[in-house]
């Protein structure tokens, strides 16, 4: 029982996981479609629409490819967060002291000269891939290079520039542009390439705008503004702790602080985003109740209604005995639980009642049946119909009259 809970609840934060994804990847509107196509193809199987399920059946057979093929970067996004899973608990790149103060002096005195710039706080995701351009630099962040790198007249002033720990790794690299134009605004290309690299991994990109001078921070996909220096270094001091786990505490409190902080966060988000949690461990449960009992053998008696068909003219039906039999089915319990009754049915022919037959064997051929289930035995083997002959009006003739 125990291992059965377990089960169900590492099948829903699977599933929980996966709606999540497909919101940050906003692929949910190609998974409506999907599932309207899944609703087209079962009602065309139900209605007998051969060639239309046909041609469903083949797309759904690569749709597995076309996931790959629509999804690739986000599928890249998702495995490289999961391969690197473990080095959240072991922290990442820290700051030395004072780092911080000159990034920060730095940013809101270019934004006091009205100079743009754009710098990038990498996360635990792999930013590199990301970036196109750039020069491989690897020096010791202080205010006179940052100021430099940002100066109109060098030819790299545009470009994004990368910082690792107090290292610039690179300088003059561009990003990938956002298309959400509703955040962007009026803001220029700079917003644009900070907002589209938050959108692809969980980077930390500081805006200057040269037009405003104002600064910014894109994170998860949202621009935020920075009032002052007090809000910037609060937030990258926080972001810092979240995305790479560390505190000033020793390093075995500080993996139970990062432990707990994590579990905390998760299960905000959760309580949050409630209906989707809902959803996901209701739908690992039907899962586990259609795979595991349900893909297992039983057996179960079934009422089965008796229908007489080709009934000849001049008989009419008074009784069937019995109106019903009793078939022993065979089949998994999910077939089962997912059985129309309407499908069951005995199908007598009649048509031999007018030679005086009135007893008529029940045979597995005879019982329409869902094609997964078979039959085992069936009782009564044999029914008997009571008809009466009746009176067929002849045919009324129209006389014609004249006029």
């Amino acid at each position: 029982m125990l291992g059965d809970a377990i089960d169900i609840a590492l099948v829903a934060v699977l599933v929980y996981f996966a709606m999540t994804w497909l919101r940050e990847a906003r692929a949910h509107l190609a998974v409506v479609g999907m599932g309207i196509l899944g609703g087209i193809f079962l009602m065309a199987r139900q209605l007998g629409l051969g060639l239309t399920a046909w041609m469903l059946q083949g797309f759904f057979t690569a749709f597995a490819l076309l996931v790959v093929v629509l999804f690739n970067a986000e599928l890249r996004q998702a495995f490289e967060r999961l391969a690197l899973w473990g080095m959240r608990r072991q922290g990442g790149a820290q700051s030395a002291p004072g780092v911080i103060d000159k990034l920060v002096a730095v940013t809101f005195h270019l934004a006091s000269q009205r100079r743009g710039a754009l710098i990038v706080l990498p996360g635990f995701d792999p930013v590199e891939r990301h970036l196109q351009g750039g020069i491989e630099l690897e020096g010791q962040v202080s205010e006179p290079l940052l100021m430099s790198l940002f100066d109109p007249h060098s030819p790299g002033h545009d470009g994004a520039v990368l910082l690792a720990g107090d290292r610039i790794r690179r300088f003059a690299a561009h990003l990938p542009l956002s298309a959400d134009l509703e955040q962007i605004g009026m803001r220029g290309t700079r917003h644009a390439a900070a907002l589209g690299l938050s959108e692809v991994c969980d980077a930390l990109c500081i805006v200057v705008s040269e037009e405003r001078g104002s600064v910014s921070v894109a994170r998860a996909g949202t621009l935020q503004p920075m009032e002052n220096a007090a809000a910037l270094t609060a937030l990258i001091r926080t972001f810092q702790q979240q995305r790479l786990g560390r505190a000033q505490a020793g390093r075995g409190k500080l993996r139970r602080t990062g432990t707990l902080a994590l579990m905390r966060r998760w299960f905000s988000r959760v309580v949050a985003d409630w209906k989707a949690a809902g959803g996901a461990f209701a739908l690992s449960g039907v899962l586990w109740l259609l795979v595991i009992p349900g893909s297992e053998s039983a057996e179960q008696t079934l009422q089965v209604p008796v229908v007489v068909t080709n009934l000849p003219s001049g008989y009419e039906l008074e009784s069937i005995e019995p109106p019903a039999i009793e078939a022993v089915f065979s089949g998994l319990r999910r077939d089962f639980f997912l059985i129309d009754r309407g499908e069951l049915k005995v199908e007598i022919d009649a048509f031999l009642v007018q030679l005086g037959r009135r007893t008529f064997k029940v045979s597995p051929e005879l019982i329409a049946h869902p094609p997964g289930l078979r039959i085992v035995s069936i009782d009564p083997q044999k029914l008997r119909l009571s008809v009466r002959s009746v009176e067929v009006p002849p045919e009324e003739t129209k006389t014609p009259t004249g006029g």
